[in-house]
C-alpha cells in the first residue's frame, strides 16, 4: 500500500472518529441517557442533559462582542472547511487501481504493474505518435476493470482521425496485451496546440 492511501485512510478514520464522538455526545445528552442509566460523568463533562447548550449565555455575549467581522469570519471559515472536506471526499471516490495484474486476473505468479507505470508508458508511446505533441494518461477503475483517460495535444498539422487510429493500434493495444485486459474502456480528449506565428525575416 502506498503512503498516500495510508494517509488518506488514516485521516478519514480520524475525522470519522471525531464526528462520531461529537455526534454520540450530543445524542446521549439529548436523549438524557446519562440520567436514565445513572452514569457517573467526570467533572466538566460537556452536554450532560437535554437542557445544556453548546455555548452558554456568557460565551455567546463574549464572542458577540468581538466586532461585526467575527461571525461572518467564522461562517466563512466553516463554509471553506466544508467545501474542502467535500472536495477531498470526491477525490477519494475516484478509484485508482493501484496495481494491475499482468496476464489477466488473478495475476500470474503474483506479478503486478503499477497503474502509474502503465500510464507513463502509454503517455510516452502516445507522445511519440505522428502528429501528437504531448500526451497525458490516467488509469482509473478497479484492477480487474481498468479505465484509461487520455489527453492528446495535437500539432497544428495533426489529423485527429489518424491520431486516434494510431493510439488504438499502438499504445492502447500494447497496454491491453500487457495487462491481459480484453476490454479497457478509453476516453480520449483531443486539443490542438497553438503555436505563436513566426515572423518572416
Amino acid at each position: 500500500m502506498t503512503p498516500r492511501p495510508v494517509l488518506n485512510r488514516s485521516l478519514l478514520a480520524l475525522a470519522g472518529l471525531v464526528l462520531l464522538g461529537g455526534g454520540l455526545l450530543i445524542l446521549f445528552a439529548g436523549l438524557d441517557i446519562y440520567r436514565r442509566h445513572d452514569l457517573l460523568l467526570p467533572a466538566g463533562w460537556p452536554l450532560t442533559t437535554p437542557d445544556d447548550l453548546l455555548l452558554s449565555s456568557a460565551d455567546r455575549a463574549r464572542w458577540s462582542g468581538q466586532g461585526w467581522w467575527w461571525w461572518p469570519a467564522v461562517i466563512a471559515a466553516l463554509a471553506l472547511a466544508a467545501l474542502l472536506a467535500l472536495w477531498w471526499l470526491l477525490a477519494q471516490l475516484r478509484r485508482h487501481p493501484g496495481a494491475l495484474p499482468l496476464g489477466g486476473t488473478p495475476p500470474q505468479e503474483g506479478v503486478e504493474l503499477r497503474d502509474r507505470a502503465l500510464s507513463d508508458a502509454i503517455a510516452a508511446e502516445a507522445g511519440a505518435l505522428p502528429g501528437v505533441e504531448h500526451a497525458a494518461v490516467r488509469i482509473t477503475g478497479r484492477p480487474a476493470h481498468p479505465r484509461t483517460r487520455v489527453g492528446l495535444a495535437l500539432t497544428p498539422q495533426g489529423a485527429p482521425g489518424a491520431a486516434l487510429d494510431a493510439l488504438y493500434e499502438g499504445p492502447l493495444r500494447t497496454a491491453r496485451r500487457s495487462t491481459g485486459s480484453i476490454q479497457m474502456p478509453t476516453e480520449v480528449r483531443l486539443q490542438v496546440s497553438h503555436h505563436k506565428p513566426h515572423r518572416a525575416q
